[in-house]
């Protein structure tokens, strides 16, 4: 289990978010393209199992800390329990909402120091981000962009570009609506929103959006690929074969 000395230093409102982003990445991609490998981990014959988001962008399934009281809040305590006793979506979805609990209680406790306005600040930036139990859901789910011809299509699917000057609705109204597509979409891996300062790509199976870090795909890697498949997608392909 990390020890994470939460008490030694004081953190800022952008270290505590840059902590809180990490772990809930890690829950997103253990409910969502890692779920075969998390539900394996859950057998409801061993002991109460929590799941954990890691500083450093991964997951684990692991028993609660031995120590009293732990480093840090714990998670939902016998998450395997109900595995084979519930609908496997409504499972999943029952541990995003307690995972969303979790997280906020994480940040927060790390963030045990701050004042009024600082905790007010890292609610509002925490807040900008979909909630698991969104993504987990299915409520916030990716959208093309409307007006969007076969040509662009196919261009914007390899890869979107980093330079924010390719769409700017200051120069151009008729982006408008565009704009605000692009700010709701979100990473169909992390769940995180669209940032046009970030190198996007799309899956030319399922049309999902990703962060290229996301899924270790260079703006260089991308240019040579003429067909991406997501991750998800390129393992679904192979179970098939």
């Amino acid at each position: 289990m990390e020890s994470d000395s939460v008490t030694s230093s004081r953190r800022t409102v952008e270290e505590i978010f840059k902590d809180f982003s990490a772990r809930r990445s890690g829950i997103v991609r253990a409910l969502t393209h890692d779920v075969d490998d998390f539900y394996s981990r859950c057998d409801p014959e061993k002991d109460n199992l929590c799941l954990y988001g890691l500083p450093n962008d991964s997951w684990e399934v692991n028993l609660p800390a031995e120590e009293v009281p732990p480093e840090i809040p714990e998670p939902a305590l016998g998450i395997n329990f109900a595995r084979d006793g519930m609908n496997r979506r409504d499972w999943l979805s029952l541990i995003a909402v307690h995972s969303d609990s979790w997280l906020l209680s994480v940040a927060f406790y790390l963030g045990a120091r701050l004042n009024r306005n600082d905790r007010k600040r890292l609610f509002s930036m925490i807040n900008e981000l979909p909630t698991v139990y969104e993504v987990v859901s299915g409520k916030v789910q990716m959208k093309d962009r409307p007006g969007t011809d076969s040509t662009s299509k196919s261009r914007n699917s390899v890869k979107r570009s980093s330079e924010p000057q390719t769409r700017n609705p200051a120069k151009n109204e008729a982006y408008d609506d565009d704009d605000e597509e692009e700010e709701r979409e979100t990473c169909g891996a992390c769940g995180g929103n669209y940032n046009a300062n970030e190198f996007w790509i799309m899956c030319d199976a399922c049309e999902r959006w990703f962060h290229g870090k996301c899924v270790k795909i260079t703006p260089a890697k991308a240019d040579s690929i003429k067909h991406y498949k997501c991750p998800s997608c390129s393992s679904s392909k192979k179970g098939r074969t």
